[in-house]
């Protein structure tokens, strides 16, 4: 039976994944290649961050804005009665 999940690749599967990298892009391009990922990936972490910024701002404006809007009903409840 074939297992629907294959686990974490161990050590004999990480050195022929790096084998096969080194015979598709060649020893002097592994390099350049792995700095331009590791700039990609902090560019989507810097997008990230600023999505999840302005997430909390508008939540946090949206809560400023109920609370207000709960502060108004309570002061015209309390002046009509």
């Amino acid at each position: 039976m074939i297992p629907m999940f294959v686990g974490i690749p161990g050590g004999p599967e990480l050195l022929v994944i790096l084998l096969v990298a080194v015979l598709l892009f060649g020893a002097d391009r592994l390099p350049k290649l792995a700095r331009s990922s590791g700039e990609a990936m902090g560019e989507f972490k810097k997008g990230r961050a600023a999505v999840e910024a302005e997430i909390r701002e508008a939540a946090a404006e949206r809560s400023e804005a109920a609370d207000a809007e709960t502060a108004e009903t309570a002061e015209t409840a309390t002046d009509s009665a």
